[in-house]
């Protein structure tokens, strides 16, 4: 059902070693939606995730999460022990076992069939993370929850990621919250914009939050203006492993990806 309210936040106020890193959070997500979370580094981004996700208990406020709901969660930084042997095809069964077919689907659809049998401890970043993201969706999640999750993805591969993303709401029939420092890249994408600096500093569409004040005073004028005004066109799309598929012309909903900041 679409609008399905999946996550409540009512007046989160969390702290971490003493200091205040989120005060008086309220959201919801529903189904069907993309919401992008911005904000500078330490602006509580992965800690109100993780509160969501109730990994990180508020100190004031709660949240409601939809009985029986199935969450799918790429996380920022995942440490690997390279001397632990650890297959991808284990690795992807690990904490509850989805179908082999739905496994291989989520590998192809990320561009990293051929990993199968690969040890994780040998995987590049880039592999890592379309492995990472395929975990999350074998599942058929209800909510998909992506902590900055292509940060090691080249800039062409982010491109075709971002447009599997947008994909997967519907087919999965999921809501999607995204982590992303990469302006230009995600909040085309989105339906909704949460702009968060400790607290929800303003949030709405990707142009409505590129007017607002608070987004020009966190992210300085230039941004504002040029997210604002950003198009991009291109006759050529990439496919998942980030090769070009001549004669067929990129989508606006990406605009912005391949002279946005880009990635090592």
């Amino acid at each position: 059902m679409m609008n399905e309210p999946l996550i409540l936040a009512e007046n989160l106020h969390v702290r971490i070693g003493g200091a205040q890193v989120l005060s008086n959070i309220s959201l919801t997500i529903t189904r069907g939606e993309i919401v992008t979370l911005i904000g500078p580094n330490g602006s509580g981004k992965t800690t109100l995730l993780r509160a969501l996700l109730g990994l990180t208990r508020p100190d004031r406020g709660f949240v409601q999460r939809k009985s029986g709901m199935t969450v799918g969660y790429v996380p920022q930084h995942f440490a690997r022990d390279r001397a632990m042997p650890l297959t991808v095809r284990r690795f992807m069964t690990l904490f509850g076992a989805p179908a082999a077919e739905a496994i291989d689907d989520a590998l192809a659809r990320t561009g990293v069939s051929g990993v199968l049998d690969r040890q994780v401890a040998t995987l590049s970043g880039g592999e890592l993370a379309r492995v990472l993201l395929a975990r999350a969706i074998a599942r058929r999640p209800d909510l998909l929850l992506l902590d900055e999750p292509l940060a090691a993805v080249d800039v062409a591969g982010e491109a075709a990621l971002y447009r599997l993303i947008a994909e997967l709401r519907s087919d999965l029939n999921c809501a999607i919250l995204l982590v992303s420092h990469d302006l230009h890249v995600v909040m085309n994408q989105s339906d909704r914009v949460i702009c968060l600096n400790g607290h929800i500093c303003c949030e709405g569409t990707a142009e409505t939050v590129a007017r607002d004040p608070a987004f020009g005073r966190l992210f300085g004028a230039r941004a504002a203006s040029d997210l604002a005004f950003y198009t991009h066109h291109h006759n050529h799309r990439h496919d998942a492993t980030g090769h070009v598929v001549p004669g067929q012309a990129a989508p606006n909903p990406v605009a912005g990806v391949e002279q946005g900041a880009g990635h090592a």
